[in-house]
């Protein structure tokens, strides 16, 4: 399915970016205004039983969190977990929403460390500086931008983390290119994100709603390494955690188009950029 996403993205790009961007501010907004999202009408949202966003974190590590950010999460896994953060080391999420995972990375690099989110979604940016304010962190800063041109220096990063969000785009080459260009040599891409196991039809890969809702834009597991490591990565590993059908995604409302569109999982995706790598690869 490599050429099908190549074709969204030279001919859909900015409606997916502006769709999908309009669904996470309604989720922002329904949490900003108490309603939490297992309770919005927002597709985007997810409920606490969803088999894609459910039991993540444990309870000791949202313990005296804002229950915005908790509540906002949307992701598929927990890559502040996976990455093994180090006191010291700057993070960077990409797609950070209201802030959770920028804030659990912020108590694991501490003080002397400094912990990004960037979002290109002004009511999830909101909404994640009101939830560092709470929770009292001075050492996270929120970025507004794309994630396929990411407002940072070159190699100034030592781990990118992500949850959900890589499959959102659709250009995940220029993501995967950006990521490999702000890490430092040795730095580490850690994330969370979802896989497709088979094949999606044209009708799921060209849907709106299936691309907000995290399906449509989903890398098999063998194109996810083809690809990061023709960014230039080395160490590429895919470790699936949970398994699920697109409708059980993408839930009640999902779009006709997927009824029968097979399997996907979560999966934690790991790549690191070679200790003596120089440049940008591209």
């Amino acid at each position: 399915m490599r050429h099908v996403d190549a074709r969204v993205a030279e001919r859909h790009g900015n409606a997916v970016h502006e769709f999908v961007r309009e669904k996470y501010a309604s989720a922002a907004r329904q949490v900003a205004g108490g309603g939490g999202c297992s309770t919005a009408e927002s597709d985007s949202c997810r409920g606490d039983a969803d088999p894609v966003t459910s039991d993540l974190y444990a309870p000791a590590e949202i313990e005296g969190l804002p229950m915005t950010a908790v509540n906002a999460s949307l992701g598929c896994g927990n890559p502040t977990a996976l990455a093994n953060l180090l006191p010291g080391q700057t993070v960077l999420d990409l797609g950070s929403g209201a802030g959770l995972d920028v804030l659990l990375s912020a108590k694991r690099v501490g003080p002397e460390g400094r912990a990004y989110g960037l979002d290109m979604t002004d009511e999830m940016l909101e909404l994640a500086r009101c939830n560092a304010r709470e929770a009292g962190a001075t050492n996270v800063d929120f970025l507004k931008g794309r994630i396929e041109a990411v407002p940072l220096p070159d190699h100034s990063v030592d781990v990118i983390i992500s949850n959900c969000v890589v499959n959102l785009s659709p250009d995940k080459d220029a993501v995967l290119r950006e990521a490999y260009r702000v890490l430092r040599p040795g730095g580490l891409f850690a994330v969370s994100d979802v896989i497709v196991l088979g094949e999606l039809s044209e009708n799921i890969r060209h849907d709106m709603e299936a691309w907000a809702g995290c399906v449509a834009g989903a890398l098999g597991e063998d194109e996810y390494r083809s690809r990061l490591g023709a960014a230039g990565f080395s160490d590429v590993e895919v470790q699936v955690t949970r398994t699920y059908s697109a409708n059980e995604a993408m839930g009640e409302s999902c779009c006709a188009t997927t009824a029968g569109g097979g399997a996907l999982a979560s999966a934690f995706i790991r790549g690191r950029k070679p200790a003596g790598a120089t440049g940008n690869n591209g």
